[in-house]
């Protein structure tokens, strides 16, 4: 546990009503941290007026009741715990929930690697849907709503506006994965009929 968790509880400060863990003094501060105080004075602070504590939240709780967990959910090693509620509407699965946990499990928040596994199990999360909407049988239409652009001035409204440039590129952009995938299928299909 970190030095504001509360004294003997093991409950970090930041999740009850009254921080219990008395602050350090302004002249400890001033010795550790170069410039601090130098906006004490009330004068030079517009803020002053609502900044009072302790402030009266109108919370009837000391600690908010946990919300059970269901699976085990993904933590911050920066943490002791997951926050008292939490999300559970996409629990992680497959090979996307793997690289969400190692994420977790093994960087901090303050890492790139961190995050970018979190992309990374985004985009793979995405491919395993693909995957699943063409093993159900109707598979999801890649081109949604390219006929309206014909036939309900998807053109037409597209003048004038500020982001036209890019236009060029949304057919790419959407189209290109797909004829990148079916390429690497006709590739493969080639190879394995030679052999």
């Amino acid at each position: 546990m970190t030095e504001s968790s509360t004294a003997g509880t093991g409950i970090p400060s930041a999740y009850v009503r009254d921080k219990r863990t008395p602050p350090p003094s302004s002249d400890e501060l001033r010795a550790r941290i170069p410039g601090w105080g130098v906006d004490l004075n009330p004068a030079d602070r517009p803020s002053y007026p609502k900044l009072q504590y302790p402030a009266d939240t109108g919370a009837h709780w000391d600690f908010p009741e946990r919300q059970p967990e269901k699976w085990p959910r993904e933590r911050s090693i920066e943490h002791a715990f997951v926050t008292p509620v939490f999300g559970t509407a996409q629990p992680p699965h497959g090979l996307s929930g793997v690289i969400r946990r190692y994420s977790y499990a093994r960087f901090s928040e303050g890492r790139l690697a961190h995050w970018l596994l979190l992309v990374a199990a985004d985009r793979v999360d995405s491919a395993e849907h693909r995957v699943r909407s063409f093993a159900s049988g109707r598979p999801d239409v890649p081109a949604t709503g390219l006929r309206s652009e014909f036939t309900r001035g998807g053109l037409r409204s597209r003048r004038g506006r500020s982001d036209a440039r890019h236009h060029l590129l949304d057919p790419v952009v959407v189209a290109g994965p797909w004829v990148a995938v079916a390429g690497a299928a006709v590739m493969g299909i080639r190879r394995l009929t030679r052999r």
